[in-house]
């Protein structure tokens, strides 16, 4: 399974969510695959989709937060983490898609093969789960809405062979029709 294709399975079960995305492929696809008010496309700011998703997470506890990671952008933020963790938010949950390398810049590889991203989110108290196939991804995604504590998807998957164009929205179209929608 690709990016993409784990992304449509999210998309297709979680409806008028927030979803704060990370910068890179992971916005673009989320563009194209299920383009709403409440996304929050990341624009820049490498690692820092999970923080800005604690604050929202925290602001606004009786809707949940989806927040949409790459392994290399967590990686830049495993702080994060750490937080969320401590905080506890019921609401929160975080997405990791998993294929082992910085995509968005040309494919150099991340260290995600050999530390498990997933471990340490289970060692900062989230509730983990480890996904590889469709079917897995659809329980997981039901099995999530019980959890009352931090969640952590870790989806294990491949690089993807075509790639979605650009977010063709401003950074400040984001950022007014994203405030306006979760008022």
């Amino acid at each position: 399974m690709n990016r993409k294709e784990a992304m449509k399975i999210i998309c297709d079960g979680i409806n008028d969510e927030i979803i704060i995305s990370a910068n890179g492929f992971i916005s673009r696809d989320l563009f194209s695959t299920l383009d709403k008010d409440s996304n929050f496309y990341m624009i820049g700011s490498m690692g820092l989709a999970s923080s800005i998703g604690l604050g929202i997470a925290i602001k606004n506890p009786r809707r949940r937060i989806f927040v949409f990671d790459g392994d290399g952008n967590i990686l830049m933020n495993l702080g994060s983490l750490v937080t969320i963790g401590s905080i506890q938010p019921r609401n929160f949950i975080h997405i990791i898609f998993d294929n082992h390398v910085h995509e968005s810049t040309g494919g150099q590889p991340t260290t995600s093969n050999k530390i498990k991203i997933s471990n340490i989110a289970q060692k900062a108290n989230y509730k983990v789960f480890n996904v590889k196939t469709k079917k897995k991804l659809e329980e997981v995604l039901e099995k999530s809405k019980k959890e009352r504590k931090p969640v952590l998807i870790s989806i294990n998957i491949s690089r993807s062979k075509n790639t979605s164009g650009r977010v063709e929205l401003s950074p400040i179209k984001i950022k007014n029709r994203f405030m306006k929608s979760i008022r």
